[in-house]
């Protein structure tokens, strides 16, 4: 595994190919897949299992309730997004 903190998320997530608009605050890739955003463990695993013709997962913004934002009492609804190699997002899984 490679670390690297670079202070150009943007950048780094446009080369990935991720839509501006819908990067998350991290970005990574997995097994030939982007993921980006606070993307729950189990639709991580879910992936790599189904391993569809996909880019990868992605959670835009910092979803209260998600991974990392986490807070006592509270949680919001978010999508996991699927980013297709044409671009297109469609709902991969729904939290909260």
């Amino acid at each position: 595994m490679t670390l690297i903190d670079s202070e150009n998320l943007a950048g780094e997530s446009a080369k990935l190919g991720i839509p501006q608009g819908l990067e998350g605050c991290h970005v990574g890739e997995i097994e030939g897949y982007v993921i980006s955003g606070h993307v729950p463990p189990e639709d991580i695993k879910r992936l790599l299992a189904e391993k569809p013709d996909a880019r990868g997962l992605l959670v835009p913004g910092m979803p209260v309730g998600s991974p990392g934002m986490e807070m006592e009492g509270q949680a919001e609804r978010y999508d996991v997004l699927l980013l297709g190699r044409d671009g297109r997002t469609s709902v991969f899984a729904s939290h909260g």
